[in-house]
């Protein structure tokens, strides 16, 4: 069996996914990072981008996360963050009109969460 490392991803009002598996990329605000099993223990900052998770089923989970940490310690990693929406539940054609949206008011925030949701969605 592959090494597996335990994953905790939560928003800020749900458990969003927890599982085993053998590879988790996230953006932090050093940069991209892929966690695996027996990694060295980490804290940092998320930034808004696709989380993605390698199931020690072979699955692949995806999500749009905005902001929040990332805590890795005794092969447990925990992704905390304000909101998280799996690319499964996001409704792309809403996404794409808050995007369109965003860009027309010149809301850069609102426009980075559109286009994050988009990215989750075609990283599945």
């Amino acid at each position: 069996m592959a090494a597996e490392l335990h994953v905790e991803l939560v928003a800020a009002d749900r458990g969003v996914w927890s599982g085993e598996a053998t590879l988790v990329v996230a953006r932090t605000t050093s940069g991209d990072i892929g966690v695996m099993p027996g990694h060295q223990p980490l804290l940092g900052v998320l930034e808004s981008g696709p989380v993605t998770i390698r199931t020690s089923d072979g699955s692949t989970v995806v999500a749009a996360v905005h902001g929040g940490f990332i805590s890795f310690a005794d092969n447990k990693l925990s992704l905390l963050a304000e909101i998280v929406e799996l690319s499964d539940e996001i409704d792309v054609q809403r996404a794409e009109r808050a995007l369109e949206r965003a860009k027309s008011e010149a809301d850069a925030s609102a426009e980075r969460r559109a286009d994050v949701r988009l990215r989750a969605v075609s990283s599945r």
